[in-house]
């Protein structure tokens, strides 16, 4: 059998697919709005109770399920599938048993896979990288993410945290990001982070157009807020922008360097600033980098719209076929 669902857990919503894996096609797809202040119980019945609806949207008896690939924002066991740390969704997720309680109810099989890595495979398997021998995938929003593939299969290393880009530190002086690394990416290029330089440049008075922007409501700052303002001439925006992505260029040159990939293929929500943060990106790499040929490097945009669950789904089957990853 060939009928898979692939599930990606966010920290507000739930997104699931019917994916048949012999036509690599969606048969039918759904999302709700995650339970998250209820825990983690509650969220776990959540995806038990999607998963039903979605395989009955596809028609797909239970029997028929083939097997379910779980995407979280965590690290995970993938050996017992537990999660260890989820920081993002309110409860008790440490050592939490969301594969073995999914799976008692479904009767079949269920893989679990960081959020991330579920990104690089689809994207690497059937999306922008699916050309390319190694690809680096990379997330942008409220953290940075990421997952290495090579010939279409993950590289997880020993723990399974390869692709742990955001908290590769770049100022081993500075504060930790939220894993407590000092100086971590993620304290300068994520969303969060372009966001809190917008509102230190608006406390220090600087002159900048921001805060008119949202009326002067600094809960409302946000990336594509610093982006409109850099596109009608600030410079103040401009340059927070051109740091964020010129930082993100001094940590993936990291990754060029280990990894010399042919392919970085950017996803999440910040992918949509486009060259405003791409262009200083590829700067930094050229500049932090120099071992590895930039301009021979695809650097392309996600092509799958609902990637995170696609690559659950393709985990599972992997899972459930005994290929994994390395």
């Amino acid at each position: 059998m060939s009928h898979f669902i692939g599930i990606d857990l966010g920290g507000t919503k739930i997104a699931a697919i019917a994916y048949d894996a012999d036509s690599q096609k969606i048969v039918f797809k759904h999302t709700i709005p995650t339970d998250r202040q209820q825990g983690s119980d509650a969220v776990v019945a959540q995806m038990i109770e999607l998963s039903q609806a979605i395989a009955d949207g596809a028609g797909w008896p239970r029997e028929q399920i083939s097997g379910v690939g779980v995407g979280v924002p965590a690290t995970v066991d993938y050996d017992i599938g537990t999660t260890i740390l989820l920081p993002n969704i309110p409860g008790d997720w440490v050592d939490k048993p969301v594969g073995p309680t999914m799976q008692a109810v479904l009767g079949c099989p269920v893989a679990l896979i960081n959020d991330a890595r579920a990104f690089t495979l689809a994207e690497a398997t059937l999306g922008a990288g699916r050309d390319y021998p190694v690809v680096a995938g990379v997330t942008l929003g409220t953290g940075i993410g990421g997952g290495v593939a090579i010939d279409g299969k993950l590289f997880l290393g020993m723990e399974g945290s390869a692709g742990e880009f955001g908290h590769m530190s770049i100022d081993y002086n500075d504060l930790p990001d939220g894993s407590g690394t000092p100086g971590g990416l993620e304290r300068y290029s994520s969303g969060p982070a372009i966001a809190a330089a917008a509102i230190k440049a608006l406390i220090q008075g600087a002159d900048t157009s921001i805060g008119a922007l949202v009326d002067y409501d600094l809960n409302k700052i946000t990336p594509h807020v610093v982006a409109q303002a850099a596109d009608e001439g600030d410079e103040v925006a401009q340059g927070i922008l051109e740091h964020a992505g010129r930082c993100l260029g001094a940590g993936l040159s990291v990754v060029l360097g280990v990894l010399n990939p042919h392919a970085l293929v950017i996803g999440g929500g910040m992918a949509a600033l486009g060259e405003r943060i791409l262009g200083p990106m590829r700067e930094g790499l050229k500049i932090y980098n120099r071992t590895t040929s930039v301009d021979k490097l695809a650097i392309v945009p996600a092509e799958l719209e609902d990637a995170g669950s696609v690559g659950a789904a393709l985990w599972a089957q992997q899972h459930v076929r005994g290929l994994g990853a390395d």
